[in-house]
């Protein structure tokens, strides 16, 4: 955002002339609450529900939002694709999200619960070059002639070339301040900061949010204006709104997108005095960790030019690095659950900089799609499990329990200052925060070790596993991990480690739930001898990273003298599981498979394969497909996509009356287990029927093909086909 001169001498004069700047844009708000949540693309009816349903009971001190503006929409080389919300082509609160009475009804609501909504702005510049149309609004604009009516703003409010140093007037030259901040950013028209106009009119914008209730803004490309035309801006911003429950003469918070890797002529130091500036080398640098424990006690590196701890805003990833885009590199992603798990906890455990937790969609490896959405494109309501967890392609990491359950940790050690008894051994990290909290966690395996806290005595509860601990008169606690896809351990004064309560979306009238009917058939006799084929279905659409599992046999309940020997175990049942191709789709099920000779309860078995260095968590199933086109297709699947499969040789005369137990186990999904069900009534299908007994568990049938829905009492079972 282009102006002119001897910039550095005009900042010195700004700080010194008694402006607003640097008065009061480092709060956020929020009552001493200390982690934001960036819900990216999320309708604002869903972040409404989500701040009354989750976020206030889980501590989170605020929500940051996409951009509200109106934008560009539908470009012709890509359908509907995330980052057309970052082309404003006015500043109507009309987006992909909803519309302004929808945002103004999500702002009330989150604030009533004391949830925070902070604002992704857009100001640096408008749609790109090359772009003409309409927006999500119904506004016309031409990027071209530099023209959006909308706001309004025309030519002259747009950088004038000359002041653009490269050649074809995009920024293509990251040592040259000038090249920088005065040329296009991608293309993207860039706004004449230096302008009254400019200023005045998005300080309009801004102070239209606050008055509405907002609590403040991350200002995207902040890094590509000149920080005197973005600080006349701010200081032309109006206080937050009392009325929205903010004490009077409260200055917005600020937080400011500046990519910096001490590589280039722009540093987070130039944006000191206007709230906080984006640390990307965190970023790098956790993830360096996660991967070397070793280096995680230098995750702040004043050497390297990082910003100070107060004026830091850090993060594990955001919406653009875990794309590999702008500020990428060794970045951690949810892709990766387990180290994401780590390097999240870390983070809202350690001292510095202000944090934000990432809530993404899944886009395996289609960096330009938009988020879930209908037929229409319009972005789909976020959908929730009966565990707590999302489903429809949404992640929401912030909802994994060793994120959220570490957010009241940081909510508790604010005040101390920095760490204490700091530990590392290459794989075991644990530190404590003055007398409030004790952190550690593991990389490899479990841990069971004694550690100097530095808390007073007594008994605390584990806020991620719930396990109750006594830390000794001289501060000592033993502690044990032993959860591996959860390798975390907290304690803090005053935690403990409570649920949210279990509260799922009802589908919003644009929304329809199809429900499919199987007519129940003949029942079949019951196969109670020999080995036979058995299969076994489970529906369940997943997230990149996670994996569907089996555990089961017969319960407990129905069988006396269960014990925990998987050898000898009476409630376990021999079975082998069969191949089911050997492509690279298969490579972890066949992995898995390998050793594994018992349906039983208890995870992986002595011996059982692993897919390069990662366990069985039961008896493995593979996703998979009816479409023929699909690298999944398996010809028993007449169901449709999401269908995970088992083929497996099962001893019927192990079971019950020719009837078996399961129970679903997916990985990087809180504690793994779905929830119970009541399979009452009779199974549909050609081989359906009543089950002997009752149970909270699936009941399916040796010899049969049996289908389940994860979550659900629906059952289908069937008999094989007559080709087979």
């Amino acid at each position: 955002m282009g102006s002119a001169g001897l910039y550095s001498l005009v900042l010195v004069l700004l700080w010194a002339g008694g402006g607003r700047a640097g008065v009061g844009y480092e709060n956020p708000a929020c009552d001493g609450k200390t982690v934001i949540v960036h819900l990216f693309e999320w309708r604002w009816t869903d972040v409404a529900l989500e701040c009354e349903r989750f976020l206030a009971h889980a501590g989170y001190c605020g929500v940051q939002v996409s951009p509200p503006n109106e934008h560009l929409t539908n470009p012709p080389e890509y359908p509907y694709p995330w980052w057309q919300r970052y082309q404003p082509v006015s500043y109507k609160l009309v987006s992909r999200s909803g519309s302004e009475d929808e945002f103004e009804d999500m702002v009330r609501r989150c604030n009533a619960v004391g949830v925070r909504i902070f604002v992704d702005a857009v100001v640096n510049h408008m749609a790109a070059l090359g772009r003409k149309g309409t927006g999500s609004g119904g506004t016309a604009f031409d990027g071209d002639a530099h023209d959006f009516p909308g706001v309004p703003y025309t030519a002259e409010h747009f950088t004038p070339k000359e002041l653009c140093p490269s050649h074809d007037g995009n920024v293509n030259n990251y040592g040259d301040p000038f090249n920088v901040r005065n040329c296009n950013l991608v293309a993207l028209t860039d706004l004449y900061g230096a302008s009254d106009y400019v200023r005045t009119t998005v300080a309009g914008y801004f102070s239209k949010l606050v008055d509405i209730g907002v609590a403040g803004f991350r200002v995207d490309a902040a890094k590509h204006m000149w920080p005197e035309d973005l600080a006349a801006m701010m200081d032309l911003t109006n206080d937050l709104n009392p009325a929205q429950g903010f004490p009077a003469n409260t200055r917005p918070f600020f937080y400011l997108e500046v990519i910096d890797r001490n590589d280039g002529a722009v540093t987070v130091q130039e944006y000191y005095g206007m709230g906080r500036v984006t640390e990307f080398r965190y970023s790098q640098k956790i993830a360096w960790g996660v991967q070397n424990p070793g280096q995680l006690e230098g995750v702040y590196d004043p050497g390297w030019g990082m910003a100070d701890p107060d004026k830091a805003f850090v993060f594990v990833d955001n919406h653009d690095n875990q794309r590999g885009h702008g500020g990428a590199g060794d970045t951690l992603t949810h892709k990766f659950p387990k180290d994401y798990r780590l390097g999240v906890a870390f983070t809202l455990a350690q001292p510095y900089g202000f944090a934000r937790v990432m809530s993404s969609y899944a886009f395996g490896d289609d960096s330009d799609a938009g988020p879930p959405h209908l037929s229409d494109y319009s972005t789909a309501n976020v959908v929730i499990n009966s565990d707590n967890q999302c489903d429809g392609g949404w992640v929401c990491e912030h909802r994994w329990p060793s994120i959220y359950k570490m957010v009241r940790f940081s909510n508790a050690v604010k005040d101390t200052a920095w760490w204490e008894n700091y530990y590392c051994d290459g794989n075991v990290v644990a530190f404590s925060r003055g007398d409030k909290g004790f952190f550690a966690m593991v990389k490899y395996g479990t841990v069971s070790q004694t550690f100097q806290t530095g808390m007073p005595a007594g008994t605390y509860q584990d806020v991620v596993s719930c396990q109750e601990v006594t830390v000794n008169g001289d501060g000592s606690v033993h502690i044990s991990i032993t959860n591996e896809e959860e390798p975390v351990f907290a304690i803090c004064v005053g935690c403990d480690c409570s649920e949210p309560p279990v509260v799922t979306a009802t589908p919003g009238p644009d929304q329809t739930t199809t429900t499919t009917t199987t007519t129940q058939g003949p029942t079949e006799p019951s196969i109670t001898e020999g080995i036979h084929r058995t299969v076994v279905f489970v529906q369940k659409q997943t997230n990149d990273g996670q994996d569907l599992f089996i555990r089961g046999g017969i319960d407990a309940g129905q069988r006396p003298g269960c014990t925990s020997d998987v050898a000898t175990d009476p409630c376990a049942v021999d079975m082998t599981t069969s191949s089911l191709g050997a492509t690279n789709h298969y490579d972890k099920y066949n992995a898995w498979r390998q050793g594994d000779s018992r349906l039983d309860w208890m995870g992986a078995e002595p011996g059982q394969g692993d897919y390069y260095g990662q366990a069985a968590s039961g008896t493995p199933l593979a996703w998979t497909s009816s479409n023929p086109g699909s690298p999944g297709f398996q010809e028993l699947n007449t169901f449709g996509d999401h269908y995970w499969m088992v083929d497996m040789d099962m001893d019927c005369a192990q079971t019950e009356g020719g009837w078996f137990e399961l129970k679903a186990f997916l990985t990087n999904a809180g504690n793994g287990w779905e929830a119970d069900i009541s399979q009452v009534g009779s199974c549909s299908g050609t081989a359906g029927g009543a089950a002997p007994y009752a149970s909270n568990n699936h009941l399916g049938r040796c010899g049969y093909v049996n289908v389940f829905t994860f979550d659900s009492s629906d059952c289908v079972i069937n008999s094989f086909p007559d080709y087979y």
